[in-house]
């Protein structure tokens, strides 16, 4: 019997608005369509403020479209749900629970700790995190808390993993470490995964494809594939010549407004 993949999502036609406090409305996401595959690793680039966030919020069930839909594996996205997991910026962890607890948190809420539990020190050894069990969060480093923060989420199985910069506060080094573990986490499980980054470097070292989406109200201006092999060098020429593609892209989306990116 052959395996069916899941986490295939497809948006169609989503638009979302916003009410500011003065009753304007803001008009975040107009007309956006994507297709993703089972597996596919997706980085959302493009200016600040333009919405790559409220696309991560829509697909987590999180907040609703106006208009149009978004489906996994053909069923509609509504409300939260552990097939799709989330992963923030700041890890979120409760500070009054250790890693483990943490990490079995979601387990205990769904009543399902007691046959699923021997899966907790496996998801805290997958991320490193092995002899830490025990620790609080403050005892952790940034780094560290964000490796339990992704097992959280990964001990649930979820179909499609959401990240929204996640490695954004991190320095230079602990940030090239977790892009490499992320990865090596994601192949061996097969998990579909959306991020939302700044970093154009990151986007091409993590990414089968890279969604550029434009200033407000956001469409997605242009699907790029990452054609490199892994392990990827960020000095390679291709490397390179795409860094300056995608460069070239955000720029002319800037001449309608400023946008922000690091390299």
């Amino acid at each position: 019997m052959v395996e069916t993949k899941t986490g295939k999502i497809t948006v169609s036609n989503v638009r979302k608005t916003f009410t500011q406090p003065d009753g304007q409305q803001v008009v975040a996401l107009d007309q956006v369509n994507a297709h993703i595959e089972p597996g596919e690793f997706i980085c959302l680039i493009g200016p600040s403020g333009c919405g790559k966030s409220t696309f991560l919020r829509l697909l987590a069930g999180l907040i609703s479209p106006d208009e149009g839909e978004l489906l996994l594996d053909g069923s509609p996205i509504v409300g939260a749900g552990y097939e799709r997991g989330l992963v923030f910026q700041d890890p979120t962890l409760f500070p009054w629970l250790t890693v483990y607890e943490n990490v079995a948190f979601g387990l205990k809420v769904r009543n399902t700790y007691k046959e699923k539990k021997d899966e907790v020190p496996e998801f805290i050894n997958l991320v490193g995190l092995k002899g830490f069990e025990k620790a609080y969060p403050h005892q952790l480093s940034g780094g560290m808390a964000q490796r339990a923060a992704l097992a959280r989420a990964l001990v649930n199985h979820p179909k499609v993993l959401l990240l929204d910069e996640p490695f954004g506060a991190l320095d230079a080094f602990t940030r090239m470490n977790m892009q490499d573990e992320l990865i090596k986490i994601l192949q061996q499980r097969g998990t579909t995964a959306i991020m939302v980054t700044h970093d154009v470097d990151e986007a091409i070292y993590l990414s089968d494809r890279i969604f550029v989406m434009t200033p407000r109200p956001a469409k997605i201006e242009s699907i790029i594939r990452v054609e490199i092999g892994r392990p990827r060098d960020r000095d390679l020429p291709d490397f390179l010549k795409l860094r300056a593609r995608i460069l070239q892209i955000l720029n002319f989306a800037g001449k309608r407004e400023d946008i922000q990116y690091y390299l």
